[in-house]
């Protein structure tokens, strides 16, 4: 039984180092070097001061983090301002146990509340089957692939791009 709620602080650590497994061990991401605490910190301060969610999966018995989830704006101009890029990470342990689905779920009706209208995918490396496949059950929908966008690991990497609206969407103007 997962619990989903808003990050605090003391979650620094646990997110720090769930990130930290997927720098070094997974394409998800295309970060080469694994951020400290502090830059994690700064990270969330970054997207709370926004007005954005971030949020972790704490399983409900033993109260551990087992995986986060955040937006952030898609671009800093500011056309770009009703258009969030999510970013989900599961504790390795966790994995194929639903927790990014829950996170995703929970993400979107947060960024919804925080006016986002439409939320983007930047999923590292085509052959993420976990990420493309969670963001299609959640509603997102295939925009397209950016070939040979990253280098990790002596590859080139592809980025996918998909993306799902929120409340409105586009269909009416924002206020």
């Amino acid at each position: 039984m997962l619990n989903i709620r808003a990050s605090r602080e003391n979650d620094i650590p646990t997110i720090t180092s769930i990130y930290r497994h997927h720098v070094l061990h997974g394409t998800g991401t295309f970060e080469i070097d694994p951020p400290t605490e502090a830059d994690m910190t700064q990270r969330r301060a970054d997207v709370l001061g926004k007005g954005l969610p971030w949020l972790v999966a704490e399983n409900s018995d033993t109260q551990e983090i087992v995986g986060y989830a955040y937006c952030n704006w898609f671009k800093p101009r500011p056309a770009y301002r009703f258009s969030a890029e999510d970013s989900i990470y599961v504790a390795d342990s966790a994995r194929g146990q639903g927790v990014g689905r829950q996170l995703l779920d929970a993400l979107s009706v947060a960024a919804e509340q925080a006016g986002v209208r439409r939320l983007l995918a930047v999923i590292g490396d085509s052959a993420n089957a976990g990420s493309i496949g969670v963001h299609a059950a959640a509603g997102f929908s295939h925009a397209g692939v950016l070939r040979s966008t990253g280098w990790k690991f002596g590859q080139w990497l592809d980025i996918v791009l998909m993306d799902k609206p929120l409340g409105d969407g586009d269909t009416t103007a924002p206020e």
